[in-house]
């Protein structure tokens, strides 16, 4: 049996690789603290768990358009309107089975062999992995601190190529949790605009903002209608395993994007879809935003524990959940630091090898996804081990 080269080719995910080795120490009876993985401890909000309950005794759930649930897809132009006061024509949005369908569609659509694709280094390892699945070549753009961890007008300059015919951002971004200021967020989109490239954004953690809900920040498509959008289901509406998510692409391409989701996974659950309709009731968002309130506490819950530990945060998120942690300081490699922790202190960690090439040798990204009581005794974990590694 021969794989193909795309198979061999493929980078291991480190934050799911950790996951298992932390099951293997359960398996042993350790409680283990799970920082490494990006899932909020939340679940779906009250309204949509009855909702599925009364779905599962449904008779028949056939399968919807390969866009999605027409009555979901108004829902989710409501959302745009309430949250981000942003028209948006439902025809639009592709209701996907998760936000990695939506990857996967968009790629499919837009990338050509040979075509390159400009990213930041650090970011989300599967996007990289789609762009290349398609036959496109990845650019990695170096970032630091001072930038935030994410791109700019002035790098966009400096490394776009003649064969670069897509720029991919992501605010607020995974692993660091930082986003990209409105201003430079639009002139980069009408820079690509400019070279005939398309412009595709990464939005699942929007909603997850640090910020006062009167100033939250807004979609990229209130800057660039032609913008090809991601979001989903799972992190502000806490659904991880619902596999829901959608995208927004320009009217014409929607065409496009049926065919290619009707042939890939004919259409998103049905079971999810009708459930996930009661994620835009008031009382649904009311509970995703005192949700979004209490991750902000438990940000400065960790970033309190980690300046007591002795472990540095470069840049504080602007959003998410995550904090990307400099372990230069502590003389271990990222990937040496998260299995002795681990090891040691039964906290799960992620490397930053996961997320890019440039110093990815050198952070680690840590979750504040868990339970504040998972926080704290993990922050104590870290201590203690700092405490040992520095005797």
């Amino acid at each position: 049996m021969k794989y193909s080269q795309r198979a061999q080719a493929i980078s291991p995910f480190f934050a799911m690789a950790f996951s298992e080795k932390a099951a293997r120490l359960e398996a042993q009876g350790k409680h283990v603290i799970r920082l490494n993985i990006g899932e909020p401890d939340f679940g779906a909000p009250p309204d949509v768990l009855v909702a599925m309950q009364d779905l599962t005794r449904s008779v028949s759930l056939p399968y919807t358009s390969a866009l999605g649930l027409p009555e979901l897809r108004i829902a989710i132009a409501g959302f745009y309107q309430t949250a981000h006061q942003i028209e948006l024509d439902p025809q639009r949005i592709v209701v996907t089975a998760g936000a990695s369908a939506a990857l996967l569609l968009l790629a499919a659509a837009f990338v050509d062999e040979g075509d390159k694709v400009i990213m930041a280094d650090p970011s989300y390892p599967c996007n990289r992995q789609f762009i290349k699945a398609f036959g496109g070549k990845v650019q990695l753009v170096p970032t630091q601190a001072n930038s935030r961890f994410q791109l700019n007008m002035e790098m966009l300059e400096q490394h776009w190529q003649a064969g670069t015919r897509g720029l991919m951002l992501a605010t607020p971004s995974n692993p660091t949790g930082t986003a990209v200021a409105p201003d430079e967020l639009a002139a980069m989109c009408e820079f690509a605009r400019s070279k005939g490239a398309w412009c595709m954004i990464d939005e699942i953690y929007l909603n997850l903002h640090h910020g006062a809900a009167a100033s939250s920040p807004t979609s990229a498509l209130a800057m660039d209608d032609e913008a090809l959008v991601i979001n989903s289901f799972s992190k502000y509406f806490g659904m991880t395993g619902w596999r829901l998510g959608w995208c927004v692409v320009p009217e014409r391409a929607v065409d496009v994007m049926e065919r290619l989701a009707q042939n890939y996974y004919i259409c998103p659950s049905t079971l999810a879809q009708k459930a996930a309709l009661q994620c835009f009731t008031p009382s649904s968002i009311a509970v995703c935003e005192s949700r979004r309130a209490t991750l902000i506490a438990r940000k400065k819950l960790v970033l309190a524990g980690l300046q007591k530990c002795g472990l540095h945060v470069p840049v504080q998120p602007d959003g998410a959940f995550y904090v990307y942690i400099d372990v230069s300081s502590t003389g271990l490699s990222a990937m040496t630091f998260c299995e002795r922790v681990l090891q040691d202190a039964h906290v799960a960690l992620t490397p930053g090898n996961d997320f890019g090439e440039y110093q990815g040798e050198q952070y680690v990204r840590l979750s504040f996804a868990s339970a504040e009581s998972e926080l704290e005794e993990g922050l104590q974990r870290l201590a203690l081990f700092m405490q040992r590694l520095h005797s």
